[in-house]
């Protein structure tokens, strides 16, 4: 059976980069068993891809998590986070809920739906008073 990856068609480009940041890259292939940095480099370019698909896709469907961090002592934090993924019961499917210490939790809550409404709902729950940390990632389908 022939090996398909030859038959793929390349591009060959060229870049400037700081050499801080590329020592702290190079590291990081080593760290993950990247044997070149081209490899390393499409993986990056196709994560940040999908990472802003959104903002022209907004439309599409999509999954992914949003992740995010709270001090659970700020008062009311809990219920006003309950009542948003209440208001975007669409697109949420689940929720996690872990302990960090004794006044902190991560929620990751489980999103699939239009971009732009879980989009939204990253939105909202970001500027909430408590919410201290926030990663949405999505894929489209």
């Amino acid at each position: 059976m022939r090996d398909v990856r030859f038959l793929v068609r390349v591009e060959r480009i060229s870049f400037s980069t700081p050499p801080a940041l590329l020592k702290r890259f190079d590291e990081s292939l080593r760290m993950l068993g990247y044997e070149d940095r081209s490899k390393a480099l499409q993986v990056a370019m196709s994560n940040f891809v999908t990472e802003y698909a959104w903002r022209k896709e907004g439309g599409k469907p999509g999954a992914g998590a949003i992740l995010l961090t709270y001090n659970h002592e700020s008062h009311g934090v809990q219920d006003a986070l309950t009542e948003i993924q209440h208001r975007f019961r669409s697109v949420v499917n689940s929720t996690t809920h872990i302990h960090l210490d004794e006044s902190r939790c991560l929620e990751i809550i489980s999103v699939k739906g239009k971009i732009e409404r879980i989009q939204a709902l990253a939105k909202l729950i970001m500027k909430k008073r408590g919410v201290t940390q926030l990663k949405l990632s999505t894929v489209t389908m």
